[in-house]
């Protein structure tokens, strides 16, 4: 069995890359409202004080993001506890300011800062303005100008945290699946077109968590929180027992995104069966990223005898340059072109088109979505080879699968109307 090694870690989504901006942002407008050189965003992590955003220009030697104090040396729990006011004017002016060994290393002749609150009340940090010099005409006004601010930067931390809750949340349940193998794994038939005989089956993931949700929002969940190579893989080899069963001569085709093609993730699984009978289809609903990648995971996977898809081809990112370079065995007709195609001219020409281009690269044209014997009739009029659809047989077993299904009598639809 593979192993599965889980990194619960994700990266940092655009929406914190923003919240990052905005923080930034109002760290530099309150600094030059108060006329200050150093603000701050802090955090505070046991007992220390972490500065995780810093606006200082020319003094970064003295203070950047990433730089720890402890709370014993700083004002911060003062402030909190009331024994310190949030604006001093002068520290001097004050004993407890004066003894704190920060207020003579940093130095710090005028000082304001203000909590930042999680979304329950309790204290994430604070967000801090300071200054070498005092400064006798700062004004609580200008504090309460401060605390705009600091409230704009605390919503940006209160969105970030209910981000990093709900990723935490998402990632332990992605990975609670992967170990626990906590789904299952159903075969859809695929059959020629022209006699309705059996040709391949394709391998369809379900969940069993409840409540239900369809396979694309399990596998969007683990994109999004850094586990969709984990999950594709444990899918896949469990689709991957199902080979024994296959009747003679059929084939049994995987899903896999192009990033785990492009990380080479599916070689090890490949080589412990045999990958002849293996078709391997790359979804075109996801963005391919770096095509040379992807190209080169294709390659070692060639090299291990099995065949390769391009799935849902005329709904996602994949033009036919980018075909071109996949250089596929097979072209998958997704079910939004064939869904009525035998009633729709723009769809049949659509269509017409690829089976040419899969003619001029030698690919096999599998048509997805067949739900009704005249759009069946029709593919087959066209010249596409292979069809598969609740016409023909939902996902179940092998052993459940036809080996030939009739779509007779037919009700043809005239194809000029």
């Amino acid at each position: 069995m593979l192993q599965q090694n889980i990194n619960l870690a994700s990266a940092a989504p655009a929406a914190d890359d923003m919240a990052d901006a905005l923080i930034d942002q109002a760290l530099a407008a309150v600094r030059d409202h108060m006329g200050m050189p150093i603000a701050y965003l802090s955090e505070f992590v046991g007992d220390t004080t972490v500065f995780r955003h810093v606006n200082a220009p020319g003094l970064e030697g003295l203070i950047k993001p990433g730089d720890t104090r402890s709370l014993d040396e700083v004002y911060c729990k003062h402030i909190l506890s009331g024994d310190l006011p949030e604006l001093i004017q002068d520290t001097s002016a004050l004993p407890l300011a004066r003894s704190l060994p920060i207020t003579q290393a940093a130095p710090i002749g005028s000082h304001a800062s203000l909590p930042v609150r999680r979304a329950d009340g309790s204290v994430y940090g604070m967000f801090c303005c300071l200054s070498p010099d005092p400064n006798p005409d700062l004004t609580h006004r200008d504090l309460k100008v401060m605390g705009m601010f600091a409230e704009l930067a605390a919503e940006q931390i209160r969105m970030r945290l209910a981000r990093q809750t709900k990723e935490k949340a998402a990632s332990a349940r992605i990975a609670a699946v992967i170990q626990a193998r906590d789904f299952d794994v159903v075969y859809q038939p695929l059959y020629r077109l022209s006699d309705g005989g059996l040709a391949s089956f394709e391998a369809l993931c379900r969940f069993r968590p409840a409540p239900y949700r369809s396979p694309d929002k399990w596998f969007n969940e683990a994109a999004g929180i850094g586990l969709q190579r984990e999950l594709e893989l444990a899918v896949i080899e469990m689709a991957l027992t199902g080979l024994d069963a296959l009747p003679y001569g059929t084939r049994l085709a995987v899903n896999i995104s192009p990033k785990t093609v492009a990380e080479g993730g599916l070689l090890p699984l490949l080589r412990q069966c045999d990958a002849r009978r293996v078709t391997v289809e790359i979804t075109e609903h996801e963005d391919p990223g770096d095509i040379e990648k992807l190209v080169m995971g294709l390659q070692g996977i060639r090299g291990t005898g099995a065949a390769i898809a391009v799935d849902d081809v005329g709904a996602g990112y994949s033009g036919l340059q980018q075909i071109l370079r996949i250089q596929p065995d097979v072209l998958k007709l997704d079910m939004s072109l064939v869904r009525d195609i035998d009633r729709d001219p723009a769809r049949r020409s659509l269509a017409t088109a690829l089976l040419h281009f899969a003619q001029e690269t030698k690919a096999a044209v599998v048509a997805e979505g067949i739900e009704r014997p005249e759009e069946w009739h029709l593919l087959a009029q066209l010249g596409v080879t292979y069809g598969q659809g609740w016409l023909m047989a939902k996902p179940g077993r092998i052993a459940d699968a036809p080996l030939r299904v009739d779509p007779h009598p037919l009700v043809v639809s005239d194809p000029s109307r």
